[in-house]
């Protein structure tokens, strides 16, 4: 069977400024969060209560993020679950240190390009069995949970469990963007309707109403009882490869038993005094070092947020990063990535030459040689976790096997198939991947953690949120709430070539000087679009407590003791 989903675009725009404030921040729809003992920001409020209750019961940052996750994956499956994968940047305070956890699955070894080449496709298929890759969340977790965690995974399970069973009522986001079951339902694909309506009543939940998912609830108590080996070499396993396999794709029980996640090094550039945190490839985190070295060869404290000028170099910067992006960013146990050039100030000063007054179109640099949810927490201990799952697109590849109680990610989508580039389809590769978490330390202690979902968007969601910190002076929910915009029509790792110069997206509190003044520079600027959403904690380090913050355009919430 072939399977094809219609693409729905969304277009949001908002009015940020608040009128009831009493400090006078015109971007800050609330204040931020302020507690002591520890602190954490995820995108529905229960996930977020789920992590608190961790917390307070003696659990750190490590065991209330994979909790806050594992509801998550339950109570926003449009956007995650254990069917996708996981990155994570984690500050011990033990060590003083931090970490990065790669835990990204890799593509069936049986799966060749040149199957994709008989098929005649000029790109891997967003929906079906042929985008689905190793789902490596769980691994994320038990690592994890090895490395920094204290609790026993039954006990962070539990809430999760608990809701799987109960119900909750779901947020207005979710509850819009789970129409897209009745979509996948209507387009033939197996075990949808079993799963997402026959388990509430036959009728799939709306905004408000109660959602149970018992399926997902067995699935999570046999991981808890049975550890990361239940995933990936028993029972559930061998029915998610059973369904693969049967749906036409390659996914084995080999890929399912070899799959393990990587400890990496963050990699950091300086920012006017602080230290800017992204991983390394396979995703895209350094395209936000890239933008804001070059950036940072220009004076903001004599440019206005939100001006034509400051919009401008902003997008100019992004066309620079991504063009690299497109040309080199890739797993990088089969590219050789040159990330430390690429982050280099050296090489930003040579592309910042490039730039000029008007909208540019730009190639890569010469230089010898994704729908998601995005969670922070902190504890009493000092620990932070940074942490981003997902499943691509449009809540998955559609494909449910059957009686467990998710989706399978598509992530494989993000190869590309032209033969010779650094992102090329290859057995057992890992693809590039859109999801970064990030984390910003100043003199070598931790200082924010923070990210932004939001595919494509994220590297330009991350360098604007560092510039309304640092150089605007913005609290952490004023930099969230602050206007956005973003530059689409950029190259790809998948092959696709720039549109042009491309297009700016902005929202409403863009002003019209601003988007005027855009127009001259020959940039074409749209009202409208989507951006992702944010979520970050600060650690002040002079009153001794952590300041959280949450995305206003969605149902999240940031919460401490």
């Amino acid at each position: 069977m072939k399977y094809s989903l219609p693409i729905f675009v969304f277009i949001f725009s908002f009015s940020l400024q608040a009128q009831d404030r009493l400090v006078g921040k015109s971007f800050a729809t609330r204040s931020e969060v302020i507690a002591k003992n520890g602190m954490v920001a995820t995108s529905h409020p229960l996930a977020t209560q789920v992590g608190v209750d961790i917390l307070q019961k003696g659990g750190n940052a490590i065991d209330a993020a994979i909790a806050a996750n594992a509801a998550l994956g339950l109570m926003e499956p449009t956007g995650n679950g254990i069917g996708g994968d996981l990155f994570a940047i984690i500050w011990d305070a033990k060590t003083q240190k931090l970490y990065g956890l790669n835990a990204s699955g890799r593509s069936p070894k049986s799966l060749t390009l040149e199957y994709f080449q008989k098929e005649n496709m000029e790109k891997i298929p967003a929906y079906g069995p042929l985008p689905v890759s190793v789902p490596g969340a769980v691994d994320g977790w038990f690592e994890l949970s090895k490395k920094f965690g204290t609790m026993d995974m039954a006990d962070i399970l539990q809430p999760a469990i608990n809701y799987a069973e109960e119900g909750f009522p779901l947020t207005q986001l979710i509850g819009y963007y789970l129409g897209s079951v009745n979509r996948f339902e209507a387009s033939g694909y197996d075990n949808i309707k079993a799963t997402y309506i026959d388990q509430n009543g036959g009728k799939l939940p709306q905004e408000g109403e109660i959602y149970k998912n018992p399926f997902l609830a067995n699935t999570y108590r046999t991981i808890a009882k049975q550890g990361r080996d239940a995933f990936y070499k028993g029972e559930i396993a061998r029915t998610i490869t059973s369904f693969i396999k049967e749906k036409g794709g390659f996914l084995s029980m080999e890929d399912m038993a070899t799959h393990q996640s990587e400890w990496v090094e963050p990699v950091s550039i300086n920012y006017r005094g602080y230290d800017v945190w992204e991983l390394p490839p396979n995703g895209q985190g350094i395209a936000a070092l890239q933008m804001l070295q070059i950036l940072e060869e220009y004076d903001f404290s004599a440019i206005e947020f939100g001006s034509e000028k400051h919009l401008h170099l902003f997008t100019e910067a992004k066309k620079l990063a991504f063009e690299d992006r497109a040309k080199y960013y890739a797993d990088m146990d089969f590219a050789n990535v040159p990330v430390a050039e690429l982050i280099s100030d050296v090489y930003a000063k040579k592309r910042k030459e490039e730039i000029g007054d008007r909208a540019g179109k730009y190639g890569a640099g010469e230089i010898s040689i994704g729908e998601t949810i995005y969670m922070t927490t902190a504890d009493k201990y000092g620990n932070m976790v940074s942490l981003i799952q997902s499943n691509y697109r449009g809540m998955g590849s559609g494909m449910v096997p059957p009686k467990l109680g998710f989706m399978l990610q598509d992530r494989g989508e993000l190869f590309s198939l032209k033969e010779g580039q650094a992102n090329t389809y290859e057995p057992g590769k890992r693809p590039f991947h859109t999801i970064i978490p990030a984390f910003i330390t100043k003199d070598g202690q931790p200082w924010v953690s923070f990210g932004v979902m939001g595919g494509d968007f994220q590297p330009q969601g991350h360098t604007q949120i560092v510039m309304n910190l640092i150089d605007f002076g913005m609290n952490m929910q004023e930099a969230g709430d602050a206007p956005r915009w973003e530059h689409r029509g950029s190259s790809s790792p998948t092959g696709e070539e720039a549109n042009g110069s491309g297009e700016v997206y902005v929202e409403s509190g863009i002003s019209y000087e601003t988007i005027r003044g855009l127009r001259s520079r020959r940039h074409k600027v749209i009202h409208g679009g989507s951006y992702g959403g944010y979520q970050g904690i600060m650690w002040d380090s002079i009153n001794k407590v952590y300041r959280g913050a949450s995305e206003s355009r969605k149902d999240g919430q940031a919460a401490g003791y």
